[in-house]
């Protein structure tokens, strides 16, 4: 029996638990109830896709090795790094400000598309599109609150403007850069396996052997692929023009669904030196800032009510804000705004490592009946009282000179671990840190701006690849204290990793179980003699792969493919890879297909079929365009 039972054990590790034949039927079968897991459930994709992963394992149809090969992928791993060197750029607000100078204010969402679109769609084409939407989110996010837009007609066409920027060169996408390395070696005829496994691949399985006949093949040069790629991006950004206020929904991001509408008086003062003054309300940003209104100014012992968006700032003025939390976060962002308390500089930690708290004061807590002066709130509790909400009441006067009640709430500014020490504590019945609510650092701005420089410098014109690029940048990030080792290890999202991992263990078992071969051999017999018509269903099904197991395993599943019909064909293999490298590329039917998709489900609020609604008919239009294009420039 323990013979027996180790046999099995043994054959489950070595991917022969169930007879060859069965690998096919049943990874088709997995994959599908991925997709309809994904499509009618509110299952995280990563969960969806490691559980189907799982039920692979356990069967025999992959085995182990290869799948859990993507969870050491250079493109996870880089895409982790580069969560840190945007969590730099964001805490520093180094390119916050640029790119609202870009971005400018729109007053149409259609003028907000226009100044969005164009420069991210110029920027991924020279520079991996995964962390150019990662820094543009929480500028996307702010910009959207400020222009007073539904952030859920941005988000998706940020990523689909990257991947169709990304379409113009062989770098500006790793899917193409992974193709771009399978031509080379098939002409230096070094098995394409091979390939799979050392360059940044989705799929660590066993390829079949290609034809040997590579009649016209060349590795692309790294604006060849414009010749298609342009036209595509240039039809893609007129769709997106188009039909975005049409195709997509005004909705809500998840994190919003829940929001308290409380209301907070917070006052804040112009400082010395700040970049606001000189300017009118309105040209600072400050008079149409979401959920909450710029209430009066007190300006040397005068108060300017019903203020005008032409009023000019001065140096003092302190300005008295109504409004929610998360209104009072992105007030804490302004450069040269500051709470009108000078009680925070005496505060142990340097402001750059504080946050906002929401506390509720208890029946008990010994404040109540008491000024925040006469308690001695900072020495206390080492915390500074910004603002109090009392069941949406407005209470006027000095911070200091407000007399606590059971049942206030406090919006304090300290060190995240206040949150920690007083959970348990009988003076609060709550304690709750605010998210992404730690003051900028913006005096190290100028750092972090160097550091983005030099890796766009060293990926772009020098030729390191992005992994260690990112991570010299990444640590760069950490030792200037552009972030905080806290935040380095926070900052990643690790949904997203296992998702990005998951799936080319998936990628894995289509390429082992055969399935993937399977599948595409039948549509492309369906091709007939006819090379256009052939071409088209090699694009075809390279783009149902791309958005069912992610971009690169369908590009590493279909490339043999795409060889061997050439072959039988007897014409130049150029156009079916060319047409596999732009329809790999090209995901936009689904959350997991490409990374960027899934990045911005989340802030966005995106279900499922809003990706189906607005990314097939732009799947569709670019298969056109390429089937047209291809011929006239790569020719059979």
């Amino acid at each position: 029996m323990q013979q027996m039972n180790f046999t099995l054990l043994s054959n489950l590790f070595t991917g022969e638990l169930i007879a060859p034949k069965y690998g096919t039927p049943l990874t088709l079968a997995v994959v599908a109830l991925a997709i309809i897991g994904l499509a009618a459930t509110n299952l995280g994709a990563d969960l969806v896709l490691l559980g189907s992963l799982t039920i692979l394992v356990a069967s025999g149809a992959v085995s182990v090795p290869n799948a859990v090969h993507g969870f050491a992928n250079e493109g996870l791993i880089a895409v982790a790094v580069l969560f840190i060197v945007a969590e730099g750029l964001e805490q520093t607000g180094a390119v916050g400000q640029l790119i609202q100078f870009v971005l400018g204010k729109p007053k149409t969402r259609l003028a907000a598309l226009v100044r969005m679109i164009f420069p991210v769609a110029a920027m991924s084409s020279v520079m991996n599109n995964t962390p150019i939407v990662a820094v543009m989110l929480p500028v996307m996010d702010d910009w959207a609150k400020k222009a007073r837009l539904s952030v859920s007609q941005l988000m998706l066409p940020l990523s689909y403007a990257t991947i169709l920027g990304g379409l113009c060169t062989v770098l500006g996408t790793s899917t193409t850069v992974v193709v771009n390395k399978l031509i080379e070696t098939e002409l230096n005829r070094q098995p394409v396996a091979a390939v799979v496994e050392n360059a940044d691949t989705e799929s660590g399985g066993v390829i079949a052997d290609v034809p040997s006949a590579l009649n016209g093949v060349h590795s692309l040069g790294l604006f060849e692929l414009a010749w298609v790629g342009f036209p595509c991006c240039v039809v893609g950004l007129a769709y997106i023009l188009v039909t975005t206020k049409y195709l997509l929904p005004n909705r809500r991001p998840a994190m919003e669904q829940f929001d308290d509408p409380r209301e907070y008086t917070v006052e804040m003062v112009v400082e010395a030196g700040s970049p606001l003054i000189g300017r009118a309300i309105d040209e600072a940003g400050l008079r149409h800032l979401p959920n909450m209104f710029l209430m009066e100014i007190e300006r040397k012992g005068h108060i300017l009510p019903a203020v005008s968006p032409r009023e000019i700032l001065a140096e003092g003025d302190r300005l008295v804000f109504v409004g929610v939390v998360e209104s009072v976060v992105d007030l804490q962002k302004f450069a040269g705004l500051t709470p009108a308390t000078n009680q925070v500089f005496k505060l142990d930690s340097p402001r750059s490592e504080r946050c906002l708290i929401e506390a509720v004061v208890s029946h008990s807590c010994h404040m109540v009946g008491t000024s925040i002066r006469e308690a001695q709130f900072r020495t206390r509790y080492n915390a500074v009282v910004i603002a109090v909400s009392r069941n949406g009441e407005r209470i006027s006067g000095k911070m200091g000179d407000i007399v606590l009640n059971s049942g206030d709430t406090l919006l304090l500014e300290a060190s995240p671990n206040f949150a920690d020490v007083q959970r348990n504590s009988r003076d609060f019945y709550l304690v709750s840190k605010v998210e992404n609510s730690t003051p900028l650092r913006r005096e190290r701005a100028w750092i972090a701006q160097i550091i983005l420089v030099s890796l766009i410098v060293f990926v772009t014109i020098v030729g390191i690849d992005i992994l260690p690029a990112a991570a010299l940048a990444a640590a760069a990030m950490v030792c200037t204290g552009c972030v905080l080792p806290r935040e380095a290890r926070s900052c990643i999202d690790w949904g997203v990793l296992v998702t990005i991992g998951a799936g080319i263990g998936i990628g894995a078992a289509m390429a082992e179980s055969g399935a993937g071969s399977f599948v595409a051999e039948q549509f492309i017999s369906l091709g007939g003699g006819d090379r256009l018509m052939t071409l088209a269903i090699v694009y075809g099904v390279t783009m149902l792969f791309t958005n069912l197991i992610t971009a690169k395993a369908a590009a590493t599943l279909i490339f043999p493919v795409a060889l061997a019909t050439a072959d039988k064909l007897n014409v130049s293999p150029m156009p079916f890879i060319v047409a596999l490298m732009i329809a790999a590329a090209a995901s936009f039917a689904t959350p997991v297909g490409y990374q960027t998709n899934l990045m911005v489900q989340g802030p966005g609020g995106y279900r499922y079929g809003d990706y189906v609604r607005y990314g097939v008919p732009l799947s569709l239009l670019l298969w056109l365009v390429s089937v047209i294009v291809i011929p006239q420039v790569w020719n059979f």
